[in-house]
């Protein structure tokens, strides 16, 4: 299900040409963390890497609350677990189509496997 209202194009876009997305899980203040984000079909998706058990996904997976920087602009997010196959399948190909230089393809390989393709987070606007 997509999201009632989406993030503007100009975000969208900006978020496309970023390698990296700062995030901040929850409503407890900490620093925002850097993470590798794609979009899909228009939409705004990231994954955990490390799945660590005090990490951003596992905060998310408590409370859905968060926020995000891009473009220099902070702006409240709501994180949606994904079970889509078909998403988690255009989220692997964007995935692979952005991060494609030889020392990105370890990662991606993983944000692909099993154990991160789980964790595939869309970024709603709050």
């Amino acid at each position: 299900m997509s999201p009632k209202r989406p993030f503007p194009s100009d975000i969208v876009s900006a978020i496309h040409k970023a390698k990296i997305l700062g995030i901040k899980a929850g409503s407890e203040p900490h620093r925002f963390i850097g993470v590798w984000v794609v979009v899909a079909e228009r939409r705004v998706f990231v994954r955990s890497w490390s799945v660590k058990p005090r990490g951003w996904y596992a905060t998310f997976l408590e409370e859905s609350s968060g926020a995000m920087s891009v473009d220099g602009r902070e702006m409240p997010v709501r994180a949606v677990h994904t079970t889509s196959e078909r998403l988690k399948d255009a989220v692997d190909r964007a995935y692979a189509e952005k991060y494609k230089t030889p020392a990105a393809m370890k990662y991606v390989r993983d944000l692909c496997g099993t154990k991160s393709r789980a964790t595939t987070t869309e970024l709603v606007p709050a």
